[in-house]
This record gives C-alpha cells, structure tokens and sequence, in this order.
C-alpha cells in the first residue's frame, strides 16, 4: 500500500500538493496543488460557501483525510497561499491570470474569508453572483462540519434583501439548468437557507404547490429503494446468551444484505445508464458505508433499534472487552446516539432519505472520478427537488431542509469513524448505541426524555 505524504514535508517536494500531499498536477491559483483541492478551492470562493468545523480547527489534511472537514481544507487553501483573485470570475476552466503567484493574506483577512463576512459585503455585486449571509456559520453549506463535506451548495444562498428581485427569473434559469425542465411562470424556489429568521417576521409560510418535475424525480428515487424488511434473521429465544463471535457474525450478515441492497437501488437509479462504469465504482467504494449507515437510521430503524436491540441486550460483554474499549469507540458511540436521536425528532420521510441517498452518492469530490461535471449536475437537480419537496410537504417547518442537509456531513464523519473501530469492539459498541437509543425512546414515549428535544450540537463538537 502507498504510504501517504506526511503534509508537514510537502513544502520540500515540489511534485506533491502544498494542501493535502496528493500527486500535483501544476500551479493552481499560485501554488503547487492537486486537482481534487483546486476543484474544491474554486468552487468554495464561486459559490461563496462558509463551513465550520466541528473540532478544534486544526484538522488533518492528507489525501484520505481531506474530505472529513471543509472547513480545515479551504483554511489551509488560504495559509498556503491559494489566491482567489486568479479564479476566473465566470467560473469557466482556466485562472484569471497565469501570472499570478501566491497571496499571503493576514489572518483577519482569513478569518472574514471564512466566517462569510467578506461574501456578505459582496452583495451588491450583480444579481446572478451567488452570497452568504455573514452569519451563516451555524448552516452554511450542508457540506460543513466534521465531514467529507463533498455535496454543492447550490443553495449557497441568494442575498436576502435581493430575494424579491431574484425569485423570478434567475430562479427559474436555475431550475430549467438543473431540472431540464422549463418554466412558464415565475415561481419561487430557493428557501434561502441562511436567512430564515429575516424572511419569517415578513412572510408567513404559505402553501403552495409541488413544481412539476419534483413529483416524478422523487417517485423514481422512491422506486428504486428496497423498502420491504430486512431478511436477516433476527428473533433469539428467551434466556439464550448470545456470545460475542455469534453477534459479530450477525452484524457481518446484516452487514453483506445492507450492501447488496444498496448495489441493487445503485442499478434502479433514474440516472444509472448515465454513470460510466468507472464512476459508479469510485462512487459506491467511497460511498457505501454511510449509505448502510443512512438506511439503518431511517427506513430500517425499527428493525435496527428494535429486533437488532433486543439481540444484542442478550450479550454480555466481558471485562476484557470492556476495558479495551478504545477512545474512538467512545466518541462514535456519542456521536450515533445523536445522529439516532436528531433523524427521530426529524422523522425523516421516505421521499425526503431517497434525496438524501442520492446526494449523498453523488459526491463530486470523490478522488479518481472521470465526469465530476455530470455528477455535479445531478447533484444540484436532486438538491433542488429535496428543498421543493421538503418545502413544499413542511411549509411550517422552514429549517427542516437546511437541518436535513446538516445531517449528511455528520453521516459522513461518523461512517469514516465507524470504519476504524477494532472488529473486536464492534459488538460491545452497537450493543451500547442500541440500548441506549432504545432507552431513549421507551423515556419518549412515557415523555420523560428531554434529550430528545436537545439538537444545538453534537457531541464531541
């Protein structure tokens, strides 16, 4: 296996990316860089996104770690000397400027840069630039957080005092580039993720109606799931003690039908014949556990946190494996008890995880991929439809769309911790999250459960 360039002594190697190690490919907006972090870095300054990082901002950047925190990764852009002037302003391939070499900005600068307060003093640019709103920290680009952080934000999100004079048609040139579909009527898209408290003391929700395209592409992604029950036998005789190596075994079956389920709605997808065969590869590889991870906490959660609970309440762990429960394991059982309780107080709809599913899939910054612009393109289309069908299904839920989304980058960290938890441990770990959540509920139900109500943070942040 290829040992990966330590970052610290990249600067010394000319031919590896000042920002992650990676292979360089030339000098990107002034600096020696990788194709994945200059693709990454013109898309964050294009479409003025604002991240955040759930850790200590310090995060690490390396060619497998790149993806965990956005955050880190355009802030380590920025120390490097990636200079945003030489993007070029229509977005097109190419810099601005050869001739322009790094930029050592000051740390106030980077600081502006990344909270967002540079893009808010931007709004008076012209009317198709894209802007945040500087207090955009806490939702800003789904991507965000301790993630791989991949998914656009095409709801990046229009300026709130310029809403009115965008809602009509530039929204709708959006749509018809996205949706293939064309609009005969102005028609009001965008939630304008960042600025919900401006808009709800000027406009209450109003009811509206589904945009036409939205309908058919959720009921394809709806299709194309496997909603029927998990087959994986899971019913244990009353006073049978369940060893350690039979519920590893159990999870490892669990595990092989989860998988083969998520090939399968792969190849029912409304787009599949569209995906080359390499990309559908580097997609699923990259992607399938947080994909498993995502259906066990929406449409198989009562299979999961029920049939799967009661099993493994019937292991004891031994006092061997409870001391050797590592650190990584305590904080991903932290962070699942969260995840489990935010997606049981969202109670997430079968149509609002199929668009979960697919944007999460069609992650565009996957290393090795040979058509990043199609991906990008369906991304954005399934972007839309999750937004105009939550919208629409929720019109007195205004931050349900944005807090669905922030789901995703969480999913994401938490799939990539999962992975490097000891086999040995798994047992005792799922056996905790388990029983834990499934207390949870019962205290719920009886409405004795305050936690349930408590969805600021996660833990660990």
């Amino acid at each position: 296996m290829k040992e990966e360039t330590p970052v610290d002594d990249v600067a010394a190697d000319p031919r590896v990316c000042l920002i992650c190690g990676d292979r360089a490919t030339g000098l990107h907006y002034g600096i020696i860089s990788c194709e994945g972090c200059k693709g990454f870095f013109k898309r964050s300054i294009c479409n003025k996104r604002v991240y955040r990082c759930s850790r200590d901002k310090n995060c690490e950047m390396s060619r497998k770690q790149r993806n965990r925190c956005q955050y880190c990764r355009l802030l380590k852009c920025l120390q490097m000397g990636m200079n945003r002037k030489a993007i070029r302003e229509d977005g097109m391939p190419g810099g601005r400027n050869k001739s322009i070499g790094p930029v050592q900005i000051t740390d106030e600068e980077i600081e502006r840069i990344m909270s967002g307060q540079e893009f808010k003093e931007e709004a008076s640019l012209p009317e198709h630039t894209w802007s945040n709103n500087g207090d955009s920290s806490d939702h800003s680009s789904p991507s965000n957080g301790a993630s791989e952080g991949n998914q656009p934000s095409p709801a990046s999100t229009l300026s709130s005092n310029r809403s009115v004079e965008l809602n009509g048609g530039y929204t709708a040139a959006l749509r018809d580039q996205y949706m293939n579909t064309p609009m005969n009527t102005p028609y009001q898209l965008l939630p304008h993720l960042f600025s919900y408290h401006a808009q709800s003391g000027l406009l209450p929700p109003q009811p509206r109606s589904l945009y036409p395209q939205s309908h058919p592409l959720v009921l394809q992604l709806v299709a194309a799931e496997d909603l029927a029950p998990l087959a994986t036998p899971m019913l244990i005789e009353d006073g049978y003690k369940v060893t350690q190596v039979e519920l590893f075994a159990l999870l490892c079956r669990l595990a092989d039908e989860l998988l083969f389920r998520q090939i399968s709605w792969i190849k029912k997808l409304p787009f599949f014949c569209e995906l080359s065969i390499e990309d559908y590869t580097c997609l699923l590889s990259s992607t399938w556990q947080e994909l498993i991870l995502l259906s066990c906490l929406t449409i198989y959660s009562a299979q999961i946190f029920g049939d799967l609970a009661d099993v493994t309440a019937k292991y004891t762990p031994s006092e061997g494996e409870m001391q050797g429960f590592s650190e990584n394991g305590m904080e991903v059982m932290e962070r699942l008890i969260y995840l489990f309780r935010k997606f049981h107080q969202l109670k997430v709809s079968n149509e609002e995880y199929a668009c979960m599913k697919a944007i999460n899939f069609l992650n565009q910054d996957i290393r090795g991929l040979t058509n990043v612009s199609q991906l990008e393109q369906l991304n954005k289309r399934y972007w839309y439809v999750c937004q105009d069908y939550t919208e629409y299904k929720y019109p007195h839920q205004p931050k349900r769309f944005p807090e669905i989304m922030m789901c995703l980058p969480e999913i994401r960290f938490m799939a990539g911790k999962l992975v490097n938890v000891p086999l040995e441990q798994l047992p005792l770990l799922f056996k905790a999250v388990l029983h834990s959540c499934k207390s949870s509920l019962i205290s719920y139900r009886t409405g004795s459960s305050p936690c349930l109500t408590s969805t600021g943070t996660s833990p660990g942040n």
